[in-house]
């Protein structure tokens, strides 16, 4: 079948410089005509261009616009203006965005900044090193007592925000196809990495044992157990012993010894805390490779990654086969390797380089959507059907984004298999009321033909189907995109998967620490010169990233449905989401360009108070003068030590100096600048253990509201009110499925006299 690019038609003006070009990219690889634009007055385009910046600019069209006349024609003729001036730099009052606003209602423009432009934090400096302190993701990297380390990824914090503001700028597009109206989005770096990067306040994954990722501490030898990496005869592995099935494939593989033949070890905590457990297994790993390992792992059922480096990943048979790198002509004479997308589309990379070149109409109305009710509470989703089949923290945070953003949201599960961030299936953890919110819950069977059927029921009114199992096991449940647009041709299905759905590993399973092990990642999350000291354990890393990019996927392709009528598919794949956050430096090695050490203070560095540091990075030549006027002839580090982490941010911001304190999850919500942009509400769920906190405003705009107050449902809640009012099932019909097992609601039995 032809490629068709799901956002081809749509023309995006790009103004931004740095890191959150990215942007750009994710939209142009999707289909959009991105231009880049050279604004007088406004532009100030780096000389030489830096290499990420090359690359996320590689096969884009660019334009210099000295004429006021031409930038308002390219206005009219555009669908998103993309731009990141600095607040109250003479290029923001060049640009004039509320102007533009005014004069082009129907323009999506997304303004990006550090901090926002609408707190009193507008003039803050951010770096790499500043956003993942003030995320509090630095609080949990790196051993307790030592410096905190940064992790890998010269840009992750901006890399993962982009794919956040992609997905509100398609979201809020696809409602002005409908509506005619366009938006003005306040996109801040900090919210989108805050939210994107490791969330303190949204879900976690299953080695969490129901702790929340707020309570989590930095703890470098308890976490180990998490997930544990066994040093072995050529390197490390990774391994995972979360699920019961996982834990007996281990005790046949180590030879079913009597010492762990107590029932006891079916805990999950008993397993995670075990000491001698885990002696035991680095004992039996010792003489035995990688390949190995992950070979007899895999044939007993216990998922075994080998820890590569990020050269042996790229040698890899997985990422050579499934044909992620393309060698791309960057600048005359200079040819590195770039990401050829990082999502597929109908069987197709989505990428520039693949993309057809006969140029398709702009997108003109919403003939399907237009048709929809709307609730009118301004949401731009609202209208949308979504069934959530989706598990654990890719799973959930996907369905949420779609729920937040006001689609109805429809959790199909089954207590056979419940979704594992449960747990008690009596109550809600607050990691399931952080990822399930505004969705609604029905249990179907979806092992038997009659469940099935049921479900294709749902299917044929919905828009979107959310999936993340290994490949394989949508197809045997029926629910893959194949099955399901023979029933309704107008779905959109999005499957996730931890390295795609093609490939050597392809049937591997998904855990976000074994992803990070076999892409290169942990390898490279150590203390410089202690590369066996892996400092990644304490965090949810590409999860919730990967969860954006599927949302962007859908969004993009019901975009297409509006010019097509048909539907489409989208894969994922986790790995090659992490993979392309470092693609920079992966074209850096291969162009041999030598690393400069930073020629100014650069790093985290004590501050007054147990365990208190802060995040400083200083620039260049002004960011230094900048600093000694703030600590004089001092060092930093001295000057530091005699300040508390939030007295030496504020006062080397107020001097334009980029700062931050390392900030631990509890102190998040409090901080004045989170205050200031809504960023968290407390919520008593009636089936939890104590009030949560949550993330509140996802985007602030001029006319999108927050998100609804739908809370977390038990498991089938809503089964009786959905197959009513979506199947149109009598209550006897609903009786007759329950009494069989192939409807169920968890919470219905629980409220039923004993």
């Amino acid at each position: 079948m032809p490629y068709d690019p799901p956002l081809s038609g749509v023309r995006v003006l790009d103004l931004t410089t740095g890191p959150m070009t990215a942007v750009g990219r994710l939209l142009a690889d999707l289909g959009a005509h991105v231009i880049v634009v050279a604004l007088q007055g406004v532009s100030s385009q780096d000389e030489p261009v830096p290499l990420d910046t090359a690359m996320n600019r590689h096969g884009l069209d660019t334009v210099t616009v000295t004429d006021p006349d031409t930038w308002t024609r390219m206005l009219a003729g555009a669908d998103i203006l993309v731009e990141n001036t600095a607040p109250g730099s003479a290029a923001e009052t060049a640009l004039a965005v509320r102007a533009i606003r005014t004069a082009h209602p129907a323009l999506v423009i997304l303004s990006i900044s550090d901090f926002g432009r609408d707190t009193r934090f507008r003039n803050w400096q951010a770096t790499t090193p500043v956003l993942h302190a003030l995320t509090s993701e630095l609080s949990r990297s790196g051993i307790p007592g030592r410096e905190p380390l940064v992790p890998p990824g010269r840009h992750l914090p901006y890399q993962v925000a982009a794919a956040q503001a992609a997905v509100f700028t398609v979201s809020v597009l696809l409602d002005r196809l409908r509506t005619g109206e366009g938006d003005l989005i306040d996109f801040s770096v900090l919210d989108g990495a805050m939210q994107t990067l490791d969330p303190p306040y949204g879900t976690a994954g299953t080695a969490s044992a129901g702790v929340a990722l707020s309570a989590q501490k930095r703890n470098w030898a308890a976490e180990q157990l998490r997930y544990p990496i066994i040093a072995c005869r050529d390197g490390h592995v990774r391994i995972c012993l979360l699920a019961k099935r996982q834990w007996e494939g281990m005790f046949e593989w180590l030879g079913r010894p009597a010492e762990f033949a107590d029932p006891k070890y079916y805990s999950l905590r008993e397993r995670l805390t075990s000491v001698q457990l885990l002696g035991a297994i680095g004992r039996f790993c010792a003489d035995k490779t990688r390949a190995e390992l992950e070979e007899q792992g895999q044939r007993h059922r216990v998922p075994t990654a080998a820890v590569l480096s990020l050269a042996e990943a790229l040698r890899s048979e997985h990422v050579r086969e499934r044909g992620f790198f393309r060698d791309v002509e960057l600048s005359t004479g200079v040819t590195a390797p770039v990401p050829v997308g990082i999502v597929e589309i109908d069987g197709h990379r989505a990428s520039t380089l693949n993309s057809p070149t006969t140029p398709t109409a702009r997108p003109a109305g919403a003939p399907i959507l237009a048709g929809r009710t709307r609730r009118d509470q301004g949401l731009p989703l609202e209208g949308l059907r979504v069934l959530d089949l989706g598990v654990i923290v890719v799973g959930s945070d996907t369905g949420r984004l779609f729920g937040d953003l006001g689609a109805d949201v429809v959790k199909i599960e089954n207590s056979a298999f419940p979704d594992g961030l449960r747990g008690n299936l009596a109550s809600i953890s607050h990691t399931y009321a952080a990822g399930h919110r505004n969705k609604k819950s029905i249990s179907i069977d979806l092992r038997i033909p009659e469940g099935q059927a049921l479900a294709h029921r749902l299917v044929e009114s919905a828009d979107v189907v959310l999936t993340n199992f290994k490949p394989g096991v949508a197809a045997a449940l029926g629910m893959d995109h194949d099955t399901l647009r023979l029933i309704n041709p107008g779905i959109v299905v999005v499957d996730s998967s931890a390295f795609g759905p093609t490939g050597p590993w392809a049937n591997r399973l998904g855990y976000g620490p074994l992803v990070r092990a076999a892409a290169g990642f942990t390898d490279q999350w150590a203390y410089p010169g202690e590369s066996d000291a892996f400092c990644d354990a304490v965090t949810v890393y590409p999860d919730h990233v990967a969860a954006r990019i599927g949302a962007l996927a859908a969004l993009a392709l019901l975009l297409r449905r509006e010019r097509t009528g048909a539907g489409g598919a989208a894969s994922v794949a986790q790995s090659e989401v992490m993979i392309s956050h470092l693609a920079a430096e992966i074209a850096g090695k291969v162009l041999d360009l030598p690393e400069q050490p930073p020629a100014h203070p650069w790093g985290v560095f004590p501050a007054k108070g147990d365990g208190a540091w802060v995040a400083v990075t200083v620039r260049d030549d002004a960011d230094d003068r900048a600093l000694r006027t703030v600590i004089g002839a001092r060092s930093l580090p001295e000057w530091t030590a005699e300040h508390s982490a939030e007295e030496a941010m504020d006062l080397l911001q107020s001097a334009g100096v980029p700062a931050g304190a390392v900030l631990h999850a509890a102190d998040v919500p409090g901080w004045a600048y989170y205050v200031d942009r809504r960023a968290f509400r407390e919520e008593l769920h009636p089936h939890g253990r104590e009030p949560y906190i949550l993330e509140n405003a996802q985007i602030h705009s001029d006319r999108i509201a927050d998100p609804p107050l739908g809370q977390a449902p038990l498991l089938g809640e809503q089964t009786r009110e959905l197959a009513a009012e979506l199947l149109g099932l009598s209550q006897d019909e609903i009786d007759d499925l329950m009494a069989r097992g192939v409807l169920e609601s968890v919470a219905e039995a629980a409220a039923e006299p004993r």
